[in-house]
């Protein structure tokens, strides 16, 4: 591997997986000849409707399941080898596995023990994000009485205890009420502000807008778009403005393109109408996933 070929971090490299099943069942293709790369000290939002191929390359890239073809690279300016990349990840599923009859903080100490963190350690961590998640009040209860932003408090928790270089998240928002979800977008700012990488999948379209600095668009398996939230506006969707005036006694609201805007002004005031505001329409990215192909 050719380090000075990676831009990023993290690289998918022409990856396709084919589910077969069995004779009589068509083979399944998955991921199809996907590609893209996660920059260091980035979040990465990575959406993508219901059976596009976001859980599946998750699973590729954790090295749960082998993708047909292709290869994920690793970046040796960042990860020594394999090993080293799991080392230094952090990785919360879309379904965590909980110990019911444990203890939120018996549950930390555990899986700290099994990343290898000492006591000392994994009590600091959940003194440092405990309160950020708002779950401390919790950790001497037993998790089979948490609710579901809880168990999504908690596990993120735990992704954090052995203080990951990487953190991939499958769908960590999903569920969650309004207030849950900016109590952990929130925490996600933080983690990037100390220098940290994050990469997350959702269907929750503002989420991913209101954090991220990159987006990838998957659907079907294919890479429909890569790059900056802002860049993926400007490109897909046309900048209307909303211009208000008066002319003649009445007053006028019309929707005009941003290419079309001086010269509809400069027609206005030749009519010698009171212009009386111009508000530039943005776009969200809801707009912008429902309408990229």
């Amino acid at each position: 591997m050719n380090s000075l070929y990676i831009i990023g971090m993290i690289e998918f490299n022409n990856i396709k997986k084919v589910f077969k099943s069995d004779l009589l069942t068509q083979p399944f293709v998955a991921i199809d000849g996907l590609s893209f790369k996660i920059e260091k000290g980035s979040i990465t939002g990575y959406l993508g409707a219901n059976g596009a191929g976001k859980t599946t390359s998750l699973k590729i890239l954790m090295d749960f399941i082998r993708p047909t073809s292709g290869e994920v690279l690793l970046d040796t300016k960042y990860f020594k080898n394999k090993n080293d990349f799991f080392k230094k990840l952090g990785f919360l599923p879309e379904r965590p596995f909980f110990y019911p009859n444990l203890t939120g903080r018996e549950f930390c100490y555990y899986m700290g023990k099994l990343s290898g963190v000492s006591k000392s350690k994994i009590n600091e961590q959940v003194i440092k994000w405990a309160p950020k998640f708002a779950i401390e009040f919790a950790l001497d209860r037993e998790i089979k009485t948490y609710s579901k932003g809880m168990l999504q408090r908690v596990g993120f928790l735990v992704t954090l205890l052995h203080d990951p270089e990487i953190i991939i998240l499958d769908e960590p928002l999903s569920g969650l009420d309004p207030i849950g979800r900016k109590e952990l977008k929130d925490v996600i700012r933080l983690i990037r502000n100390e220098g940290k990488t994050i990469f997350f999948s959702s269907h929750i379209v503002q989420d991913v807008e209101e954090v991220c600095d990159s987006v990838i668009f998957i659907k079907s398996g294919k890479l429909v778009y890569q790059g900056s939230v802002d860049d993926i506006i400007s490109e897909n969707i046309v900048l209307e403005n909303k211009v208000s005036y008066e002319l003649d006694g009445q007053t006028h609201i019309e929707m005009i393109k941003e290419s079309e805007k001086m010269n509809f002004l400069n027609d206005l005031l030749a009519k010698n109408a009171n212009i009386i505001s111009v508000e530039k329409k943005n776009p969200t990215l809801e707009e912008v996933f429902y309408n990229v192909e």
